[in-house]
């Protein structure tokens, strides 16, 4: 048997045991203490990587070169389903879109991993799994058929460590999988120097089940279902522990509004985007995308790229989490929120709306959620571009108490 088998049966037979009759299971609701769970007090999930948010992300334009042969193998492979009504939608948006031989049917996928950015173990794979299914959510897609996960184990964790916490974060995983209608039937675990977490999801669509993102019109407006500020939220929480950094935000922060802007943040990271999704066929959203490690205005500049018709996005408002604004700023230009990339983890949907449907698509979804969506901004005439104004209008979203 190789290792990595033997690691992937290991950390699944630990967390059968975990939910069989373990007394940490209790803990498994509550913010995780590694006290609790016999590791050292200062343990740190987030130490078993050394890079998060937009610096494990290849930048946009060097990512686009990666791929152009890519793209090129899909126009050659298009020549065979010209008979097929089903658009085929490749590199570039959230998902890919196959047409299928059996007709009228489409395959829909997404895959994405990222490291550690919370400490709380199975808040990790929550936030994993919810961040793998926002691609579907995306499209429109509100059911997945399957998922798997890929996993690596950090070479650095001991044998004690790795067994409490690949658990944790497996359990996270597939109860927010349960939660979204799926289930998880396989995957891949390996070794690996820093530790990682994602999956793949994929659905079987009949055309009227998704969303094809690019028929933004002039007169539109742009809905976002989550608030910003997620990485500055993990960043400044994990500063509490470094004083030289503590240093730099404590005369704009309390520890305390430090404390209740990551669990807010960790709340919205985790929180599905299916009924935003369900919603976006409900109010005949035009396009969508969801925002994530390129920030706002990076996800805003390629939906925009993608659209039929010769439109810009103009962003006039940005929510974000408490106090997190004030903390970026304090920071000079090191996360860049107010200018629209700072790189956010399993963020809300950016969806194009009809004007006269959006205001209704928002108070549903604060009614069906209990959480608020915002209109941020205007489709106008243009070339296919996004901006955020000069001043934008920052909207502070209170903190989880």
């Amino acid at each position: 048997m190789s290792y990595q088998s033997s690691v992937a049966q290991d950390s699944l037979a630990a967390a059968q045991l975990e939910m069989a009759g373990n007394p940490n299971t209790l803990a498994l609701r509550r913010p995780f203490d590694p006290v609790a769970h016999d590791l050292e007090a200062s343990f740190r999930l987030t130490r078993f990587a050394d890079l998060k948010g937009r610096s494990c992300k290849v930048p946009q334009d060097v990512l686009s070169k990666l791929v152009e042969s890519l793209q090129q193998d899909y126009s050659q492979q298009d020549d065979q389903f010209m008979h097929v009504a089903i658009p085929r939608i490749g590199i570039g948006l959230d998902c890919s879109v196959t047409p299928l031989r059996h007709g009228g049917l489409c395959l829909v996928q997404t895959t994405d991993f990222f490291y550690p950015l919370v400490d709380d173990p199975y808040m990790m794979g929550k936030i994993a799994c919810a961040n793998v299914l926002s691609d579907l959510y995306a499209m429109g897609v509100t059911e997945c058929d399957n998922m798997l996960m890929l996993l690596g184990v950090s070479t650095k964790m001991t044998e004690k460590e790795r067994d409490v916490v690949i658990p944790l974060i497996m359990r996270g995983f597939k109860d927010s999988a349960l939660e979204a209608g799926t289930s998880v039937t396989g995957g891949q675990t390996v070794i690996n120097p820093w530790c990682t977490i994602g999956g793949v999801a994929t659905t079987i669509c009949q055309p009227n089940e998704y969303i094809v993102p690019d028929n933004a019109v002039m007169g539109d407006v742009l809905v976002l279902t989550k608030p910003l500020g997620t990485q500055v939220a993990v960043n400044a929480h994990q500063w509490l522990d470094q004083p030289e950094r503590w240093n730099r935000i404590k005369l704009v922060v309390s520890e305390e509004d430090v404390r209740k802007a990551y669990h807010r943040a960790m709340d919205s990271m985790s929180r599905l985007n299916r009924i935003a999704a369900r919603l976006m066929h409900k109010y005949n959203a035009h396009g969508s995308t969801d925002v994530t490690g390129f920030g706002l205005l990076g996800h805003a500049q390629n939906l925009a790229s993608h659209q039929k018709n010769e439109v810009s996005f103009v962003i006039h408002n940005l929510p974000v989490i408490a106090k997190m604004a004030a903390v970026a700023k304090a920071c000079g230009n090191m996360f860049q929120l107010l200018q629209g990339h700072a790189p956010e983890t399993s963020g809300g949907l950016l969806i194009c709306l009809p004007r006269e449907q959006a205001a209704a698509y928002c108070k549903d979804i604060e009614k069906q959620e209990g959480f608020q969506a915002w209109i941020i901004g205007i489709v106008e005439k243009g070339n296919r571009t996004a901006r955020i104004i000069d001043k934008p209008r920052v909207i502070e979203v209170p903190a989880k108490d």
